[in-house]
């Protein structure tokens, strides 16, 4: 079998390395790359008096992606031992090239990140091809992971303790000339000969280095942990990091205190200090879950794993969007950003047009920003068109249509512009809760008839989910699942149901809320309770800002249709409190003057005092942990029942929306991650505990759980 790393010395006594992992398409460290690696050092330290330098360079597009994911995602804590041997092996081996006395230039030809970027910081020298979507930096930390190359002692020598955290903490990612900017590669080339020419010419201009903390009177950027900006620094850094964490993601506080503690120490010291903690979070369940939902099932979703076979790739390259909504704006600008021609309809023709202007505001902050040229920003608009007429969309490949949640309306709309359109045209309804199969009986093609649910604002939420109707064909999904990858979301599906998946589950977590506040809970520690279970915001606060009589209508819609079907709906908790809030104390949310909260016009937002007067009990307190449990075993819980009603097809598509579409903690990695990293034994006990307390009907263990658990089996 080839060997990844090809080893090659030229005549003038320069040796290349070049990664190029067989059969992969990309280089990571598997223990072949991280044996062979150590191996070419080896001949480097046995044939040093015969070579001027060296320099590492990849054969495929890119330099080097990092860790192999699926071995760390399978480490357990049994291994920590084996896995910490590795890690310092590794890390001898960069430590040997570092220090071999004779120049070392990374060549990187492509994108650099994680330990690919720590290989290139242990070299001396760092160039880049100038590529445009090449990346670099560290962003293990967005995995629950942190870098365990050499990257936070590196790092922080090389920028200072305080400089270094964006890169290590919140995996800020560079392009090359960003990098270069920031002194972290040093020079920029426009085509891979012009990358190895520079190399050369610096390996032969520095026959001698070190790296600049090898030198001695060496001072890292603001000095050592003794030094006043520091010392000044980390007072309040692990307070800082506490609160962005809320104590949920382990990674950041790790990397703290591997950055900390490694600035007091020697380099060595310093690197095994990394490489505890580094096993620490791989071994950890944080990490694994993190990994689990937004490595390996993102990449399912990417490589087309819910697209059905055999249907021929589409291209949407027109689309209609009906309604000019903030939704419909934010459809037809995602849209058009990525190179479909848009046409928007409304009631009238300066409505549509409002598509544009929203389209250009957010262009335009893009320009100002650096990140698009005005010829790009002109380009983008003029792809934005306002359609007076129906008939000026017979030719679109799709229909997004956006309009208020009304059947009637929808229906309507239907009714008159599809039999205009070309019979492979697809429809699809923008809804959050109306089931599909019913929209879909106003048209006359039911097979290209598809619901999609998109998320505000459109232009930052990244999730779409689709919804298949009774009678919505494979080509018709096929060719959704194509658009919403397209414009570069996204997707999920699920089948057809009233609130299908993310509209059913998130309502859960805004009714127990409310729930808990109508049994007398200090509404403080209610949303304390969310924002320490990892949630951006609390339930009472989310409410307020989409209202409470849009919910409250939606709840009592549900009721009637669930009614009408034979089922009704159990009494909950919420109900009361709300029929409170809206009929009695005339509280209808922030659009309105104010809910849950009052909003000053000169200040931050506030309870309003009413909370207290009229639905507190100090005496009913109960355990902050009870609170954060319900809050996230109440959604957790209910999507068992949706997977287990076939709604949801899968737990992955779960543990994707969960996070991406309603905000469910990304540190579990989902709904149904959440269970498994909890230990469905233990869920289920804490899930009986919590009905028994609380609710029968939102907390027993459904049999999908129950029947997992017994198995030892998981999501």
């Amino acid at each position: 079998m080839q060997a990844p790393i090809r080893y090659n010395k030229s005549e003038d006594g320069i040796v290349t390395l070049t990664f190029d992992a067989p059969e992969q398409s990309v280089n990571t460290m598997s223990d072949a790359m991280r044996e062979t690696f150590a191996q070419c050092v080896e001949q480097l330290i046995a044939e040093k008096d015969a070579i001027v330098g060296v320099i590492l360079t990849s054969a495929k597009d890119t330099f080097f992606a990092g860790g192999d994911l699926k071995r760390l995602y399978n480490m357990q804590p049994a291994d920590a031992p084996q896995l910490f041997h590795a890690t310092e092996q590794g890390k001898r081996t960069l430590r040997r090239l570092e220090t071999l006395g004779k120049p070392v230039v990374a060549a990187l030809n492509g994108t650099a990140l994680g330990g690919g970027f720590e290989i290139a910081l242990a070299c001396h020298y760092r160039i880049a091809q100038d590529k445009p979507r090449a990346q670099f930096g560290l962003p293990e930390a967005s995995l629950g992971l942190m870098p365990g190359a050499g990257g936070t002692v590196r790092m922080t020598r090389l920028l200072g303790l305080a400089a270094a955290q964006p890169y290590l903490q919140d995996s800020k990612l560079m392009s090359a000339a960003e990098a270069l900017e920031h002194g972290l590669i040093h020079a920029l080339a426009s085509s891979p000969d012009e990358m190895l020419r520079l190399a050369k010419t610096w390996i032969l201009a520095n026959p001698v280095y070190r790296q600049p903390w090898d030198q001695t009177g060496y001072e890292p950027p603001g000095g050592w942990n003794d030094a006043t900006e520091p010392k000044r620094w980390i007072s309040t850094a692990a307070a800082q990091v506490r609160a962005k964490t809320k104590g949920c993601y382990p990674a950041p506080e790790a990397i703290l205190c591997a950055c900390v503690e490694g600035m007091q120490v020697d380099f060595d010291t310093a690197a095994r200090i990394e490489s505890r903690y580094f096993v620490k979070l791989v071994t950890g369940p944080v990490a694994k879950s993190i990994i689990k939902t937004f490595w390996f099932r993102a990449n399912e979703i990417k490589a087309g794993e819910q697209r059905p076979q055999g249907i021929p790739k589409r291209e949407i390259k027109t689309l209609a969007v009906l309604g000019a909504g903030m939704m419909g704006k934010g459809i037809a600008y995602v849209a058009a950003l990525r190179g479909m021609d848009v046409w928007v309809k409304d009631a009238t023709l300066a409505q549509a047009e409002g598509a544009r202007t929203h389209a250009d505001k957010l262009l335009a902050k893009r320009v100002e920003k650096g990140e698009m040229t005005e010829t790009r920003r002109q380009d983008v608009l003029a792809r934005i068109h306002a359609a007076a007429g129906y008939d000026e969309l017979a030719h679109v490949d799709m229909v997004v249509e956006a309009v208020p949640e009304n059947p009637a309306l929808k229906a309507d709309i239907t009714r008159a512009l599809q039999p205009l359109l070309r019979d492979e045209a697809i429809w699809a309804s923008n809804t959050s809760t109306l089931p599909i199969t019913d929209l879909a009986k106003s048209s006359s093609r039911a097979g290209r008839f598809i619901g999609t649910h998109f998320f505000s604002p459109v232009h930052r939420m990244q999730l779409v989910e689709i919804i298949k109707g009774a009678e919505t064909s494979d080509e018709t999904l096929a060719h959704t699942l194509d658009f919403v990858m397209q414009i570069g979301k996204t997707p999920i599906v699920v089948n057809d149901s009233r609130g299908f998946f993310t509209s059913r589950v998130f309502s859960t977590f805004t009714r127990e809320g409310v729930a808990m506040l109508g049994e007398g809970q200090d509404p403080a520690s209610i949303e304390a309770a969310a924002m320490f279970a990892g949630f951006p915001v609390g339930p009472l606060a989310v409410l307020d800002e989409v209202s409470l009589s849009l919910s409250y209508n939606n709840r009592l819609e549900t009721i009637k249709a669930y009614a009408a079907e034979g089922r009704p709906l159990p009494a909950h908790g919420a109900d009361q409190v709300m029929e409170r809030m809206l009929e009695k104390f005339r509280r209808k949310g922030r659009a309105a003057g104010g809910g849950f909260y009052d909003y000053p016009a000169d200040g931050q937002k506030v309870f309003w005092p009413g909370l207290a007067e009229h639905f507190l009990k100090p005496e009913a307190q109960i355990p902050q942990q009870d609170k954060i449990d319900r809050l996230l075993f109440c959604m957790a819980i209910e999507s068992v029942r949706i997977l287990q009603e076939r709604v949801l097809e899968n737990a992955g598509d779960g543990n994707i929306g969960s996070v991406l579409g309603i905000g469910f903690p990304r540190w579990t990695g989902g709904v149904f991650q959440f269970l498994n990293q909890y230990g469905l034994k233990n869920a289920v006990r804490r899930a009986e505990y919590l009905a028994g307390a609380y609710s029968q009907d939102r907390f027993s263990p459904p049999d999908l759980l129950r029947q997992l658990a017994e198995a030892d089996g998981s999501f």
